[in-house]
């Protein structure tokens, strides 16, 4: 497989390890997207139960930030070195990423399971979506070392260019979720304690088939008790890359937090279950985008590793222009159709008559993140660490977030205000990272 990311076309390289990969995002979706289909639709109290699992995302989003910065930190250092044909410190970057995994979901448990009540207030939850909040995040709690180790341990498969098997890995889970769903939450009547339940069991499941192959013959870097003992140089190296898909993550959670109290503050807990269904359907658009994106990273990683340039920059292109295509494609879809989406998530009519304007603006900036996604997924992979970060930033932190906070005060526009927030600060975004990688790559790729 290694000389195959150096030796193999790259248009056909890419294509087979990253449509396997983008499938793969598009599975895992399932996990959340179909946990909100099903509770959405639950009898009388569905807009509620909805509005509940939308105040519990911020916390799911931390939990798989972490995953990213112990596993797409490790991976991308380790197909880097499997490119200089240094599969010994390869297998550090697994090892030690693995305990670190296990250390984040230990940690994250036990203070979030202490303080989820208070934190879910904090989140946008009121008295009458707190207890189905409480009860999902509960249960989901419980089986964060399985999502940690599912999520993060991944990476190392799909970087080893074994897409297929990391398709797989979420393929097992989604689809067993996906029929454990309906069973626990309408023919065993537990609601939404029946979703986190269904989610937890996948998880497991995702999580005991990838250790299994990392442990297994097929694969070339292999999990070793040796390697699992803390490294301080490895670890430091780790989280360095790490932290830029962390922030992305992290800061996404602060975004819900901002945007579901905004919600409640200038709307009601309608307007808190219509972010539900609007994070969402933005997961839906950047996924595909994510998964294209680290399907082509073991591709520019190595071959970057390996010194050929002129691979890295075919790989690239290929993935900006493939990337942008899709954003471009999908969000003229939602622009045109928004209600086809909306109602995939709920019945309530006037749920859908709300969301379908506050859907075409808030997604509307979406239609270039292609290029936002190509550009710093490629500078992660070439293992450009403080670049990466700052745009991970730039995007969230420097721009959402102010403008979240201030343009609902702007002319009294309120919701519309948080809502327009979100395509300001994505066209922004997209335009200074194009700009930053067309300068910074022209060095790099010398």
């Amino acid at each position: 497989m290694n000389n195959n990311l150096e030796t193999e076309p790259i248009s056909r390289l890419v294509f087979r390890l990253a449509v396997p990969t983008v499938l793969a995002q598009l599975v895992n979706l399932l996990y959340n997207i179909v946990d909100r289909m099903y509770v959405g639709r639950i009898p009388d109290i569905g807009s509620l139960s909805l509005a509940g699992l939308g105040v519990t995302f911020p916390i799911i989003l931390l939990v798989s930030a972490f995953a990213m910065l112990a596993g797409a930190g490790g991976a991308s250092r380790a197909a880097v070195s499997m490119g200089a044909k240094d599969n010994k410190k390869a297998e550090k970057y697994l090892g030690n990423s693995t305990m670190l995994l296990i250390i984040f979901s230990i940690f994250l448990s036990l203070v979030f399971m202490f303080t989820k009540d208070f934190i879910l207030m904090k989140f946008g939850a009121s008295e009458a979506t707190l207890p189905y909040a409480s009860d999902y995040i509960t249960i989901y709690l419980i089986g964060t070392v399985f999502v940690q180790l599912a999520l993060g341990l991944n990476m190392f498969i799909t970087n080893q260019g074994f897409s297929k098997t990391s398709m797989a890995t979420v393929c097992i889970g989604a689809v067993l979720n996906i029929v454990l769903d309906p069973i626990f939450i309408y023919v065993f009547n537990m609601g939404v304690k029946g979703a986190a339940l269904a989610t937890i069991i996948s998880q497991a499941v995702s999580c005991l088939w990838v250790v299994k192959f990392l442990t297994g013959k097929r694969t070339v870097l292999k999990i070793r008790l040796k390697n699992l003992i803390p490294d301080k140089n490895i670890i430091l190296s780790i989280l360095s890359l790490g932290v830029s898909p962390f922030i992305m993550q992290a800061t996404e959670c602060l975004i819900q937090l901002t945007f579901n109290n905004g919600m409640l503050k200038y709307g009601n807990d309608l307007y808190v279950a219509l972010m539900s269904i609007l994070f969402s359907l933005m997961q839906l658009i950047w996924m595909p985008l994510q998964g294209f994106s680290q399907g082509a990273q073991p591709v520019i990683g190595y071959n970057f590793g390996a010194c050929r340039n002129d691979r890295v920059r075919k790989a690239f292109k290929l993935l900006f222009c493939v990337s942008l295509g899709f954003s471009f494609a999908a969000i003229t879809v939602v622009e045109i159709w928004p209600k086809a989406f909306l109602v995939l998530f709920t019945n309530d009519s006037e749920l859908i008559a709300i969301g379908t304007n506050t859907t075409r603006l808030f997604l509307a900036g979406m239609i270039i993140m292609g290029a936002q996604s190509a550009c710093q997924q490629t500078f992660l992979a070439l293992g450009e660490a403080k670049i990466s970060m700052f745009l991970a930033c730039l995007r969230k932190v420097i721009l959402l977030f102010p403008l979240a906070l201030i343009l609902p005060h702007i002319a009294d526009m309120g919701v519309w205000g948080l809502l327009l927030a979100e395509p300001v600060s994505d066209l922004i975004a997209a335009t200074c990272t194009t700009i930053m990688f067309y300068f910074r790559s022209r060095n790099l790729l010398q």
